[in-house]
């Protein structure tokens, strides 16, 4: 304990001081009979917010009720509304509710935060054994100033894996040969979403209205770790600076691995998420987060009349051939917010609980999130914990695990602008993709073939303008 706290808690009062002298407990913890009360917000929802809620119960019931804590958990709905609610109360907007004392973020939000001198370094609060028992990766998101510090504390992470509806793929592949290691890698993904649109075209009379086999749920997560994979790094961010690496060479892979296969109708998206299109039959498969496998579907509704049951497959997601390996790093932490000593110690210790292996590994198992710490990313140490891990769910950390081992973890580094830079990359290309499918589309019900009614879309020149455009936006987010 620091000489500044000692003085803080003795000047409290004299029987603080005295409780002090007669026990060890920690400093500013349970010393009055008032409990540390603790707020916090997340934006889970459904499985999620029942497994995170259940931790924050077991918590109150043990190490709180110990050490006088008192945690109230609130999801304050979609990331976005977090987002917003979290800056209307650092902002101390009309009507805006108090700041929690901690909150779930992504490193943008975080970033704002920290620039405006709301959040806590957390590196003082823990010792050099307790931070190594964390995976370093994870750790070093919220380590804006690049000198250790800790502003985001890691407490359930996710990578993306390639989610698959066997059921109707095994009729695909048995009648066309196709293997489930044609979706390895991103070219042979294409390759085989071409396949499946001319199976699917084939058992129609009507020309050119074959389906799509594959979508994405995160548009810049592909261009970040695509990019990385074929040897380059979109941002480089230095000092909350961003320099821009734009390469067309590689973006143009990008555009030739997603734009291409979409207009042509390989590739969609329809839905909210891509585990709504599962749910419809528009798609067969997705890369998205490894949160998102709660909402897998365990039916598809061809209509309002008609379902059938589906199985889930995990797969490894695709990478570029020859590539770099590489995977993505998502999923927001906890950050504390200035407060008293009381308050913040309060924080490090629900955090510490919630990241102990066991308390981890629970939350995994109902959630799709991953463990933070070494010893609990391990599916052995996963299966321990959970005598009722549902097939699917283990399906699904045991190929997150492996990528996360297997893989160079690549996460966005925050800078001012970051979110709007992101954006850029999340709907830039996929918006446009969308609008010039339905064009294609609509030429195709107009008796066009797909050869002619695409054509104006795949030539250089197209890809150049968008190129342009794009690069334009984004260097407004540079230096």
């Amino acid at each position: 304990m620091n000489q500044k706290r000692i003085i803080t808690v003795l000047a409290g009062s004299a029987m603080l001081a005295g409780l002090l002298t007669g026990c060890g407990a920690e400093p500013g913890i349970g010393k009055s009979e008032e409990p540390v009360n603790l707020t916090v917000w997340t934006y889970y929802n459904g499985e999620q917010l029942d497994a995170f809620n259940a931790l924050v119960d077991s918590f109150n019931e043990s190490v709180g009720k110990e050490k006088n804590i008192v945690v109230e958990s609130s999801s304050q709905g979609s990331v976005n509304d977090l987002e917003s609610n979290v800056m209307d109360a650092a902002e101390e907007k009309v009507g805006a509710a108090d700041m929690p004392n901690i909150f779930s973020a992504y490193a943008d939000t975080a970033y704002k935060l920290d620039q405006a001198g709301q959040v806590v370094d957390l590196s003082d609060y823990l010792t050099d054994e307790e931070k190594s028992e964390y995976i370093d990766a994870y750790l070093k998101e919220g380590d804006f100033s690049g000198d250790g510090s800790i502003k985001i504390f890691p407490v359930a992470k996710s990578t993306e894996l390639l989610f698959l509806n066997k059921t109707d793929w095994d009729k695909f592949a048995e009648a066309t040969g196709a293997d489930e290691s044609d979706l390895e890698t991103v070219e042979d993904l294409v390759e085989t979403s071409e396949k499946y649109y001319n199976w699917t075209d084939e058992q129609t009379e009507e020309p050119d209205d074959g389906k799509a086999l594959f979508g994405r749920d995160a548009m810049a997560n592909y261009m970040f770790v695509g990019a990385r994979q074929l040897g380059g790094n979109l941002f480089e961010v230095k000092d909350g600076k961003m320099t821009l690496n734009f390469d067309k060479e590689i973006v143009r892979k990008l555009w030739d691995n997603y734009y291409v296969p979409y207009v042509k109708g390989y590739f969609a998206a329809s839905g909210r998420f891509r585990s709504d299109d599962i749910k419809t039959g528009n798609i067969l498969a997705y890369v998205g987060a490894t949160s998102s496998a709660t909402f897998f579907p365990t039916q598809v509704m061809t209509s309002d009349t008609e379902s059938h049951d589906i199985e889930l497959e995990v797969l490894t997601p695709p990478e570029f051939e020859g590539g770099k390996k590489v995977a993505v790093q998502q999923g927001a932490g906890m950050v504390v917010t200035k407060g008293s000593d009381e308050e913040i110690e309060a924080s490090v210790e629900f955090l510490k609980y919630l990241t102990e292996p066991e308390n981890n590994t629970s939350f995994s198992i109902g959630s799709g999130y991953l463990p933070v710490t070494q010893k609990a990313n391990d599916m052995v140490e996963i299966r321990k914990g959970g005598t009722d891990l549902p097939k699917s769910m283990d399906k699904v950390l045991t190929k997150a695990v492996e990528t996360v081992n297997n893989n160079e973890l690549y996460t966005t580094p925050a800078f001012e602008g970051g979110q709007d830079a992101r954006s850029v990359l999340e709907y830039s290309m996929s918006d446009l993709a969308d609008a010039d499918r339905k064009a294609v589309q609509e030429r195709i019900d107009a008796g066009q073939t797909m050869e002619a009614a695409t054509e104006e879309f795949l030539t250089g020149e197209y890809f150049d303008r968008w190129y342009e455009d794009t690069l334009t936006k984004l260097q407004t987010y540079e230096g």
